[in-house]
């Protein structure tokens, strides 16, 4: 497991952490039933607090991503599939209101912003 933490970005070291973890679950690098380092060996490692550790395992868990056995440690949870994509779902909506908000702003029409999302999309698949 590698993680990267970044001072120079404006995201929080804790979202750094569990945006890292998903990522490495929902790819598969992480194995269910793989056990995490402790938070305090994490902290340790990444010269970080032990407080922000906890903050971005107790988030994953709280998403369904990893539990945790009192005394024994953190481990990923089997993959919800369902669970991921309406995860996914949810941020892609969040998304697509933020572009509907921002072409408000900027006076483009609806349809320019269809035209757009069908361009983008038609470059992607090449």
């Amino acid at each position: 497991m590698e993680l990267i933490i970044r001072n120079t970005t404006n995201q929080p070291i804790y979202e750094q952490i569990y945006s890292q973890l998903k990522a490495q679950i929902i790819a598969g690098s992480l194995s269910p039933g793989e056990a995490l380092p402790s938070i305090r060996a994490l902290a340790k490692d990444l010269k970080i607090s032990v407080i922000t550790t906890k903050r971005a395992y107790d988030e994953l868990e709280a998403e369904g991503f990893l539990y945790t056995i009192a005394g024994k440690g953190c481990f990923v949870a089997e993959k919800n599939l369902n669970l991921i994509r309406e995860q996914q779902l949810k941020e892609l909506e969040d998304h697509l209101s933020a572009a509907v908000e921002l072409s408000k702003s900027c006076g483009v029409s609806g349809s320019e912003l269809q035209k757009m999302l069908h361009i983008l999309l038609e470059e992607e698949s090449q």
